[in-house]
C-alpha cells in the first residue's frame, strides 16, 4: 500500500520546481503519439466522406486539419515549457484568477466527455470482438471491456505524470505495431476503383470535414498540453518542443484517417457500420485469429487517450476552485465518466449523433478559448508565478475583456453550426439565412468553429496586446 501511495503524483496546480524538471523535447513524442493511436481515426475516414466529398479531398483535409489542430496544441505545450505550470494555470493570466472558471469549466466537460467517449468506445469493441471470438453474452463482452479500459483510465489519471509518461511509451510501441498489422491485414479489401470513382464533393463539405478535422481530432488537447510538458527544463529548445508535440501527435491519425477513408469508400456496408460502432465495425475486415490482438490494440489505443483525459480533468477541477488533492479530483471524474459510459453503452440508441452534437456545440467556446490562449502565449513572455494565485495581483480577479470574447465568440460560432440529425440542437444555425438556411449547402460545414477560432485570436491581439506588455513591465 505505501508503495503504491509513493508513486500517485503530489503536484498540482502549481509550478514545477526546478530540482523537479528533466528530460528533454522528444519526451513529448510518446504522450501525444500514444493519445492518438487510435482505431477512432479509421472511423473517422468514414465520417469524413459523410460530408459529401470525395477521398482526394478527405486525405487534404485530414492534413491540414490535423497539423493546424495541433499546431495550436503545440504552441500550448511551449507555454509549459516555459513556465512550468498546467494549462489552466496559465490561462489565468488571460482571464483572471477568478475569471479563469469559466474556460476552466468549459475545457472540463471536453475532458470528461472525451474520456467518456474513448471508455465507451472500448467497451464497445470489446463486445463486438468477445462476441464473435467466443460466443459471450454482449452485456458480459460490454462489462469486461468497461472494466478492462475504465480501470486502466482511472489508474493511470489518478497515480500521475511519471505513470502516464512511463505506460503511453509502452502504449505507444504496441499499438502501432498492432496497427501495422491491422492494415497488412484488410488492404485487400480496398476497392482502388470504387474509391477513384467518387466525384469530388462541394467547397462547402471540403471546409466541413476540415472543420471536423480540427475540432475531432486536435482542437480538444489545446485546453491541457502545457500539462505534459512544464516538467521539462526552460532551457529546451522551444522550436524542439513545437516540432515533437506536432510529429507525435499528427503522424499516426493522419495516416489512419486516409487509411480508413479507403476502406469507407470502398464498402457501403462498412461506411453504415461504423454510426453506431466506429470501432467495433473495422473488425468485420479481419481473420478470426487477429480478432483478440484486434481488441488489445483497440483498447489501449483509446485507453492512450483516455488517460491524458482523466488526468487533465482532475487538474483542470482543481484549478477551478474544488478545494481536493489532485488525485481526489481524478478519482472523482473517474466516477462521472463511469456513469457517462454505461449511459452512451447501454442506452444511446446511435454513437455518432451525441458524439457529434457533443463536439460541435462544445467546440465553439473552447475554440474562442483556444484561439485566444494560443494569442496569449505569443504576446506574453513570462508569468508572474505567485500572482497567478492572487486575486489581488497584476492579473486581477476577473478579466471582462476575455469573458467578453468567449460569449461573443459563442453566440457567433453557434449560429453558424448546425447538426440537424440531434433535436437537441435544433436551435442553432441562426445566423446561416443569409448563406443558405440550415438545409443550404453551408449548413454543415461548421463554420462557427473556425468563426470563434479566430475571434479569440484576433479578439485577444487587439484589446489585450497593450495590458500584456504592462503587466511584463
Amino acid at each position: 500500500m505505501a508503495t503504491i501511495f509513493s508513486a500517485v503524483e503530489s503536484n498540482s496546480i502549481n509550478f514545477i520546481n526546478k530540482s523537479e524538471r528533466s528530460g528533454d523535447a522528444r519526451s513529448l513524442f510518446w504522450p501525444w503519439a500514444a493519445a492518438n493511436v487510435s482505431f477512432l481515426a479509421l472511423s473517422y475516414g468514414s465520417f469524413f466522406l459523410g460530408f459529401g466529398i470525395s477521398f482526394l479531398q478527405a486525405t487534404v483535409a485530414a492534413i491540414i486539419g490535423t497539423l493546424g489542430s495541433f499546431a495550436l496544441v503545440a504552441i500550448s505545450s511551449l507555454a509549459g515549457k516555459r513556465s512550468n505550470a498546467p494549462t489552466m494555470t496559465l490561462s489565468r493570466a488571460a482571464f483572471g484568477v477568478k475569471g479563469n472558471r469559466l474556460p476552466g469549466f468549459l475545457s472540463y466537460l471536453i475532458f470528461v466527455g472525451w474520456e467518456t467517449v474513448l471508455v465507451s468506445l472500448a467497451t464497445l469493441a470489446s463486445e463486438t470482438v468477445f462476441t464473435r471470438v467466443g460466443n459471450i453474452d454482449p452485456d458480459l463482452s460490454k462489462v469486461f471491456g468497461f472494466l478492462l479500459a475504465g480501470g486502466l483510465t482511472i489508474i493511470g489519471g489518478v497515480l500521475g505524470f511519471k505513470v502516464i509518461m512511463k505506460i503511453q511509451f509502452f502504449l505507444t510501441i504496441t499499438t502501432i505495431g498492432l496497427t501495422v498489422g491491422y492494415i497488412l491485414l484488410t488492404i485487400d479489401s480496398v476497392n482502388w476503383a470504387k474509391v477513384a470513382a467518387i466525384e469530388n464533393g462541394t467547397t462547402a463539405g471540403f471546409i466541413g470535414a476540415l472543420i471536423f478535422a480540427i475540432t475531432g481530432i486536435g482542437l480538444g488537447w489545446v485546453g491541457c498540453a502545457a500539462d505534459y510538458s512544464r516538467y521539462l527544463p526552460r532551457t529546451v529548445s522551444g522550436k524542439a518542443v513545437v516540432g515533437w508535440t506536432i510529429f507525435g501527435a499528427s503522424l499516426v491519425p493522419i495516416i489512419l484517417v486516409i487509411y480508413g477513408s479507403l476502406l469507407a469508400a470502398s464498402s457501403d456496408e462498412l461506411n453504415a457500420q461504423v454510426a453506431t460502432d466506429p470501432i467495433g465495425a473495422l473488425t468485420t475486415l479481419l481473420p478470426t485469429w487477429y480478432l483478440i490482438p484486434f481488441a488489445f490494440v483497440a483498447i489501449l489505443g483509446l485507453i492512450g487517450g483516455a488517460i491524458l483525459d482523466l488526468y487533465s480533468s482532475g487538474l483542470t477541477l482543481v484549478s477551478i476552485g474544488l478545494p481536493v488533492k489532485r488525485y481526489v479530483a481524478a478519482s472523482i471524474d473517474g466516477l462521472i465518466m463511469t456513469i457517462g459510459t454505461i449511459y452512451l453503452v447501454w442506452f444511446a440508441s446511435d454513437f455518432f449523433v451525441p458524439f457529434q452534437g457533443f463536439l460541435i456545440t462544445l467546440g465553439v467556446p473552447v475554440a474562442v478559448w483556444s484561439g485566444l490562449f494560443v494569442a496569449d502565449v505569443l504576446l506574453r513572455k513570462s508569468y508572474a508565478e505567485e500572482e497567478l494565485f492572487d486575486p489581488n495581483g497584476r492579473y486581477g480577479a476577473y478579466n471582462f475583456k476575455s469573458i467578453g470574447l468567449i460569449v461573443f465568440g459563442t453566440i457567433i460560432g453557434w449560429g453558424l453550426v448546425t447538426n440537424s440529425l440531434a433535436s437537441w440542437l435544433s436551435w442553432q444555425g441562426y445566423f446561416l439565412g443569409p448563406i443558405g438556411g440550415k438545409e443550404g449547402q453551408w449548413a454543415y460545414a461548421n463554420l462557427g468553429v473556425i468563426a470563434a477560432l479566430l475571434i479569440g485570436f484576433i479578439g485577444h491581439i487587439l484589446l489585450s496586446r497593450k495590458e500584456i506588455k504592462k503587466q511584463e513591465v
